[in-house]
């Protein structure tokens, strides 16, 4: 089945058992609880997808099938025998390679962090495992989750599994492959500046970039401590509130993590969203930043459809565009260089010869 035609098929997914691969997380996670479909079958699934494109769209940097599948066993008999955790349980789902996990490399998709073995788990992969989902492997990302696809690395880039001669978008690059691809239901991500929205965006995605604090990044290694995010990227809004939730908890060795309580992320999905108001910043995308004619169309038709459902449109006006992108930049550069320098040999000279440049 070739990759073009994975929305026309997933919309068709409840009738389609026979691909558990095209299930979003609330379908199969419902056929799973109903004893309709096994986690070993769903897992074996996306495994077999997985041998049979990723050679040609390279999401994975470490590939886990065997543990994967000791994983969907072991969740397996846990369902037949007192039913399910949640709606995670059995559900497959890949890291980004900036998550620790004990055992398996992470890397940042870098050569010089190849050898890179954690003794622990990040947090939210801890979290994920006590739901009950089935991690599948490390999921390819631009260079330490910053900058654009590099070439020399000891796996290539991702590939646009609608066209692989296209960008997935980064840095979240090999999740929001995997996901659209149905290697995997659910994919982690993390956001700086886009690393979710982006790749989420181009391959056609439900990713979320949450509120600061509510996901611990204890064990994800960090790029700008002000400005990185934990999140989800799945299929659906519902598959990513469901991801969301198996995600988020309070982790005391975090300290911009806040000790708040987890709310159900899908109790108001349903709700309307009449008379809520939405901004639209014009001068973003028409203005300081030109967007191409089909993403003007495209951003005109939401307003619409918005518009439809009873919400308020109101045009608001902030400074330029640019302004927001050197400010960011200025934060996340400064602490990634800082991060970088804990601990290394060179640092006092370094940060004085900077201070009389």
């Amino acid at each position: 089945m070739m990759p073009s035609r994975l929305i026309f098929l997933r919309r068709r997914a409840a009738e389609m058992v026979s691909d558990p691969t095209l299930l979003t997380i609330r379908e199969a996670s419902t056929l799973i609880a109903e004893r309709k479909l096994s986690p070993v079958e769903l897992t074996k699934a996306c495994i077999a997808r997985t041998e049979a494109l990723d050679a040609s769209l390279s999401t994975y940097v470490a590939f886990t099938p065997e543990k994967a599948l000791e994983a969907a066993e072991a969740a397996e008999v846990e369902i037949g025998k007192d039913g399910p955790r949640g709606p995670m349980h059995g559900i497959p789902v890949g890291l980004k390679d900036i998550y620790d996990t004990a055992g398996v490399a992470t890397t940042a998709h870098s050569n010089l962090l190849k050898r890179r073995v954690p003794t622990e788990d990040a947090f939210t992969v801890t979290k994920l495992r006590e739901s009950g989902a089935v991690i599948t492997g490390k999921l390819g990302t631009f260079e330490f989750a910053i900058g654009g696809p590099s070439f020399d690395l000891f796996t290539p880039p991702a590939r646009n599994p609608w066209d692989p001669a296209r960008t997935t978008g980064g840095s979240s690059s090999g999740s929001g492959a995997a996901v659209a691809a149905g290697m995997v239901l659910g994919a982690t991500g993390s956001d700086t500046g886009g690393s979710i929205r982006s790749p989420s965006s181009l391959c056609g995605l439900a990713g979320i970039k949450p509120t600061y604090g509510l996901l611990s990044r204890r064990g994800i290694l960090p790029l700008s401590q002000s400005l990185d995010h934990a999140g989800p990227m799945c299929w659906t809004v519902e598959d990513a509130a469901l991801m969301l939730q198996a995600m988020a908890g309070h982790d005391p060795l975090d300290p911009a993590c806040a000790d708040v309580a987890v709310p159900d992320f899908t109790e108001k999905l349903d709700e309307t969203v009449k008379g809520k108001t939405i901004g639209v910043i014009r001068h973003f995308h028409e203005t300081d930043h030109q967007a191409a004619p089909p993403v003007l169309a495209a951003i005109e038709q939401a307003i619409a459809v918005y518009r439809s459902l009873g919400c308020v449109i109101r045009e608001v006006t902030l400074p330029p565009l640019m302004d927001f992108a050197a400010v960011g930049l200025i934060i996340m550069s400064s602490e990634a260089f800082a991060i970088q320098l804990v601990g290394h040999p060179f640092a006092e000279t370094t940060v004085f010869q900077l201070g009389h440049c």
